[in-house]
């Protein structure tokens, strides 16, 4: 790296952050390709070049009570960051979504005359909207990707460009279910169920047992029903096999995936899905489905208390309305699960109204995210 290189400051807090960061690291180098990166990310944005100053992992923590028990590692590595970019001051700063981590992080560079960009709004439109007037002192420019957020820091005076979803740019519009399900060798007319349990290690600890309580009461209805379920790593895998076995599971039907998410709701006739980036996958991808979440009783209050809208799931969301259902804590049993999700499969019309839902809002997000992303970043860099 010469003298003169413009460096660009990132992290990300999880998976899908790294999977952004990888997306606009691809396009900034396209225009710009004298730029390095240097900071937090995982292996996508590692193998799109970055340099990774610690492991990803170490942030990828959710919940109150979670965050709480990891807390002073968590501080001091952001402290250990702050400090290496006051000293190794970079053109500016990307934070990519985790707003716990990065505003604080943004707050400190931007004090220091470093341009701060936050990559994904957060979610002020649902809960803890106080955040605006933080955010107002932390960030130079928020890239937001849903459209209903820009009159949000419109109003506050806070620079702001809708960039789209980068799942909308990745995923097609109409999805090849006949051509999935023959790659997967199951016959179109099999009833197939997506059972989609998050991808951290704390989320299937929590939601495993449900889930596989919800495939009995499933296949007790539908006898020949076979179920696929994506895990992400080997820990998320052994999880859910312990839990399968202790729960007297063992014959039901399991498929078990590495990864192949997107396959495994492509392939099913209906789904069930945590709270979470994949309930948007599952809408791109034009699947029924019932959105689930169960997280530890304190971490649960604490949220609900700061909640400002009915619904969880980014599709209700997104659509302002109720268009899948979703069943949260104390009402997501497996009877529940079970009987949303075969009542919305067997009503043919609703599927139907569902899918076309799903298109319109794919339309909406489909925004050639990482360029646009890259477009509203050139401008804070110097010239080449």
């Amino acid at each position: 790296m010469s003298p003169k290189t413009p460096v660009i400051g990132m992290v990300a807090g999880e998976a899908s952050g790294d999977l952004l960061g990888s997306h606009l690291i691809a396009a900034l180098k396209q225009v710009r390709p004298d730029l390095h990166f240097v900071g937090i990310g995982g292996p996508k944005m590692k193998a799109a070049g970055m340099e990774i100053l610690f492991p990803m992992e170490k942030l990828a923590v959710r919940g109150y009570v979670e965050v709480l028990r990891h807390y002073r590692e968590i501080i001091g590595i952001r402290r250990q960051l702050r400090d290496h970019f006051f000293v190794h001051k970079p053109d500016a700063f990307i934070g990519i979504d985790a707003p716990d981590f990065n505003l604080d992080l943004e707050l400190a560079l931007k004090s220091r005359g470093i341009p701060a960009i936050h990559y994904v709004s957060p979610s002020i439109w649902a809960w803890r909207g106080e955040r605006i007037h933080k955010i107002k002192r932390a960030v130079s420019h928020m890239l937001a990707l849903f459209p209903h957020e820009p009159k949000i820091y419109q109003q506050a005076d806070i620079p702001v460009t809708y960039v789209g979803h980068p799942l909308a740019d990745m995923l097609p519009e109409v999805p090849n279910r006949a051509a999935m399900r023959e790659t997967m060798r199951i016959p179109l007319d099999v009833p197939v169920f997506a059972l989609l349990p998050g991808s951290r290690q704390s989320e299937v600890k929590q939601l495993a047992r449900l889930l596989i309580d919800t495939a009995k009461q499933i296949w007790q209805q539908v006898p020949a029903a076979r179920f696929l379920v994506p895990l992400v790593s080997r820990e998320t895998r052994a999880i859910f096999e312990q839990i399968r076995y202790e729960a007297d599971a063992e014959a039901l039907p399991f498929t078990l995936l590495f990864g192949h998410a997107q396959d495994a709701m492509i392939a099913a006739d209906g789904v069930i899905v945590a709270s979470g980036t994949a309930t948007l996958e599952c809408a791109l991808l034009k699947r029924p489905m019932v959105i689930t979440y169960r997280m530890p009783a304190l971490s649960w209050k604490l949220m609900k208390r700061k909640s400002y809208q009915p619904y969880y799931g980014l599709p209700n969301i997104l659509c302002e309305r109720f268009v899948v259902p979703e069943l949260i804590q104390e009402d997501a049993t497996p009877e529940n699960l079970a009987q949303a999700l075969l009542n919305l499969v067997n009503d043919k019309p609703a599927v139907e109204r569902l899918e076309s839902t799903f298109l319109a809002l794919h339309r909406s997000l489909k925004q050639n995210t990482a360029e646009k992303a890259a477009a509203a970043i050139l401008p804070f860099l110097p010239d080449a």
